[in-house]
């Protein structure tokens, strides 16, 4: 069984001007992203400002804002739990992520240089040398290989709903490259995306950045029917 992330600990470093609050949801989004949170998981004030080394009002602002988003709700009695999405939310999720995926690779075709197009493969490598397999560290050069991706596509409003897609994935839990056989058959298909994407033809970087998003369903809806 995979050892899950213990949650975010340490203080909150602010750089850049950063405010407390802004400091504090970043974090919490992050832990989330990094499966420290996971549905069903409760947030309570207190014990999240004493883990990060803050006060307590950046905390209730920043869990006002991951309610706001739909990313908690409140639990009986005190504090708040991390939603567990329902299976149209789910299909709903996929769906935009489609898109979005589609949109990211045609546009990176478009416009990604040969540095990119080097990193991406090198992002690659490196998952398919992960040991074990590593399925968390799988998991997270997949993100680091699709936000490659929409920084090559060179259309900030994109790359920011696409980060935003990211929190909300972070809700479903175990990551798909558990499904038995799919951290091969994700490999080949990014490799086959790479491809596209240095031939610049976003024809196909989208088809086949669609295709890749549909089989990623395929193994998610796999992953519900066991819980």
């Amino acid at each position: 069984m995979a050892k899950r992330a213990a949650k975010s600990g340490g203080s909150i470093a602010r750089g850049g001007g950063v405010a407390l609050g802004e400091a504090v949801f970043r974090s919490l989004c992050e832990a989330l992203q990094a499966g420290s949170y996971r549905a069903g998981d409760r947030l309570r004030e207190e014990e999240v400002a004493q883990r990060l080394k803050v006060s307590r009002t950046p905390v209730r602002e920043a869990l006002g804002r991951l309610a706001a988003r739909g990313f908690v709700e409140p639990a009986g009695g005190r504090g708040l739990i991390v939603r567990d999405l329902d299976i149209s939310e789910v299909l709903e999720l996929y769906a935009m992520r489609e898109i979005m995926e589609g949109a990211a690779a045609r546009l990176a075709a478009e416009h990604a240089s040969a540095p990119e197009v080097h990193a991406l493969r090198d992002i690659e490598q490196a998952f398919i040398e992960a040991s074990a397999p590593d399925a968390a560290e799988m998991a997270r050069l997949n993100r680091a290989f699709h936000e490659a991706i929409c920084r090559a596509a060179r259309n900030r409003y994109l790359d920011n709903a696409s980060r935003e897609l990211q929190d909300w994935i972070a809700l479903l839990g175990p990551t798909t490259f558990t499904v038995t056989g799919r951290p091969s058959t994700s490999h080949g298909e990014h490799q086959a995306l790479i491809d596209a994407i240095a031939a610049r033809d976003g024809d196909k970087a989208e088809q086949l950045a669609r295709a890749h998003i549909r089989e990623a369903l395929r193994c998610r809806l796999k992953l519900l029917q066991k819980q």
